[in-house]
């Protein structure tokens, strides 16, 4: 009697077992006070009951949209979401409900790369954010949702990864990406509609980590991991953020990405200069929902006290930024700290990054939102002549001196230069240089950038030349 009371009650604690297993759940990138994708067919997917029809309602349209589960119980279909707006709230249904509330309808952007991306409101330990403490304080805003997505790496695609979207209020956002945060601030007050932020990054890796294994088709020199990967392998392992931080949400209805990182790179620009646009075409072919929009910030000057000079890598960055349609490049050269890798600054990151969404994405126009580019190098014997673009109002310094520009003869020796700001440029000369074939500007490791539009846009530094990398 007694085994066979046994029996009957693991048989009751099995069949409950499996009906809580099988009841409707979603990957972490749905919940409660997420952003959806504005005027989009945006995908929902998750697990239920196997072989049975799910059903999603929409209450911004009353639609009811249905699918079958497969027989490992996975499901996915597509809503139609309207123009900006919300709250809304969301049903789905296998014969269990559950319900999603808090839902916005706005603009969705993904905020990846290393420590400049994953640096927090609050700072690191005696590393602080500019301005953060009124930043926090002001923060409250029922129009920007935030969800940072938990560090992990793996071999295989994952399903799911773990993060939990929250409001913006304080407390939330002390803990929220800086450089994303006021990205989203800047977006949402500028267009008046939701912003939904997505941060998935981790500090110190390399680009490789997030790139997935179909997107080193052109990188040969790069080795993925195979059967003799160790089972130690890190974070920097080709591929493995992409699998564990990315691929969950891949298919998740976003408006475009965002991206600071390449300190862990510069030591090899050449590759950089393949693997950025690399990176963001294998997004953009996983996400399959063509070519949105992409912007970068490119890193600041720091001294790294040692190997190749981090301008080289800059300049990768710059000449990435026109490889390919629909990107662009935020320039950082007048936030850098000399013995801090971690600009506080993080409101210019942010803000030069939005004012490339706002101008490129959503068009909007009457404001520049890129720093001077050169145009034209012109030399009359011992004076060179530069004109630049981006530049429709004139140059300034904001009442610095120009003392990063540098100029080389034939030799490739370069030497200090004498610079001035004219009405159609910069003109600049070097007693020591008779006869000037090349100019470099802020060519430096660590370096302060002194060269601005009338905007206040910096410029990138510089070079004519294309000697090699030393």
């Amino acid at each position: 009697m007694k085994k066979n009371y046994i029996l009957i009650s693991l048989f009751i604690i099995s069949f409950v077992s499996i009906q809580l297993k099988a009841e409707v759940k979603l990957p972490a990138i749905f919940g409660d006070h997420m952003v959806l994708q504005q005027q989009t067919d945006a995908a929902i997917w998750g697990t239920a009951k196997t072989n049975k029809t799910v059903k999603v309602t929409t209450s911004w349209n009353k639609e009811s949209y249905s699918t079958k589960s497969n027989s490992e119980g996975n499901w996915k279909l597509k809503v139609k979401t309207p123009t900006a707006g919300g709250p809304f709230s969301i049903n789905i249904s296998d014969g269990t409900e559950l319900k999603l509330n808090n839902v916005l309808i706005g603009e969705v952007w993904v905020c990846s790369g290393q420590s400049n991306m994953q640096m927090i409101m609050n700072g690191y330990h005696n590393q602080p954010v500019l301005g953060s403490n009124e930043a926090i304080a002001t923060s409250t805003n029922n129009s920007i949702r935030l969800i940072t997505i938990e560090r992990e790496k793996n071999l295989e695609e994952q399903k799911d990864f773990s993060g939990e979207w929250l409001e913006c209020t304080p407390e939330n956002v002390g803990s929220f990406s800086a450089t994303a945060y006021f990205f989203g601030r800047m977006l949402q007050n500028a267009l008046d509609v939701p912003v939904g932020l997505i941060c998935s990054s981790w500090g110190g890796t390399r680009i490789e980590p997030w790139i997935s294994d179909g997107g080193f088709e052109n990188f040969d020199w790069v080795n993925l991991p195979n059967e003799n990967t160790p089972s130690d392998y890190s974070q920097q392992t080709p591929t493995v953020l992409f699998n564990a931080m990315i691929s969950p949400m891949v298919g998740y209805a976003i408006k475009g990405a965002l991206w600071y990182q390449g300190e862990s790179n510069r030591n090899e620009p050449q590759h950089y200069e393949k693997l950025m646009p690399g990176l963001i075409e294998n997004w953009r072919d996983e996400w399959g929902i063509g070519d949105f929009p992409f912007y970068y910030c490119q890193i600041a000057p720091f001294n790294y006290g040692g190997g190749i000079n981090s301008a080289f890598l800059r300049e990768a960055q710059f000449k990435a930024s026109t490889a390919i349609d629909n990107i662009g490049m935020a320039c950082l050269m007048d936030v850098g700290e000399k013995n801090n890798i971690h600009p506080a600054d993080k409101k210019a990151a942010g803000e030069r990054l939005a004012y490339l969404a706002l101008a490129k994405t959503y068009v909007m126009a009457g404001f520049e939102y890129s720093g001077p580019t050169l145009k034209e190098m012109t030399i009359e014997g011992s004076v060179v002549k530069l004109t630049f673009n981006h530049a429709k109002y004139g140059l300034s310094t904001f009442s610095k001196e120009l003392l990063n520009f540098k100029v080389a003869g034939e030799n490739q020796r370069f030497y200090p230069a004498e610079a001035f700001i004219t009405r159609k440029g910069i003109t600049l000369f070097s007693p020591s240089v008779e006869k000037p074939v090349a100019v470099r500007y802020a060519f430096d490791d660590w370096v302060v950038g002194e060269l601005f539009n009338n905007e206040g846009l910096p410029a990138s530094s510089f070079r004519t030349d294309d000697w090699e990398v030393k």
